[in-house]
């Protein structure tokens, strides 16, 4: 009996260490986060009405397609329409691009007028690696 508890104390750890293993793979192989995507504004000195005008480029920087992507731009409002299958409310934050995906290096621009800048962060994301194939040698 002593002999068997012995022989599964390190069957235990093996099978522990293996699971610890596999959690790190998974984490690893998510490549697309929040903070792969980069929310870049500028005004060039447009003006509607009394209000800058803004543009504002969301790029994917990850090495995935990227879709549903969400942004959190609290307060956000616009004196000028900005079209609702670029950027819209759903929910608490907005959606971008009708939540098609965002190809590697792609982005999406639209524009708004306010009497300042609203603050634009990533909040979510769905990555989509379908298109990228990867080979070992």
């Amino acid at each position: 009996m002593a002999r068997s508890v012995n022989l599964l104390a390190p069957a235990c750890f093996l099978l522990l260490l293996l699971l610890l293993v596999q959690v790190a793979r998974s984490e690893e192989n998510k490549k697309c986060t929040p903070a792969s995507v980069v929310v870049l504004q500028t005004s060039n000195g447009e003006k509607a009405g009394d209000n800058p005008v803004f543009e504002v480029l969301v790029r994917n920087r990850c090495e995935c397609a990227v879709r549903g992507v969400h942004l959190s731009a609290e307060g956000f409002a616009s004196s000028v329409p900005v079209d609702p299958k670029v950027f819209r409310q759903e929910g608490e934050n907005y959606i971008v691009g009708d939540g098609s995906p965002i190809e590697s290096g792609g982005e999406v621009r639209f524009r708004y007028a306010a009497e300042r800048a609203f603050q634009i962060d990533p909040a979510a994301l769905q990555e989509d690696c379908s298109g990228v194939h990867e080979f070992t040698v």
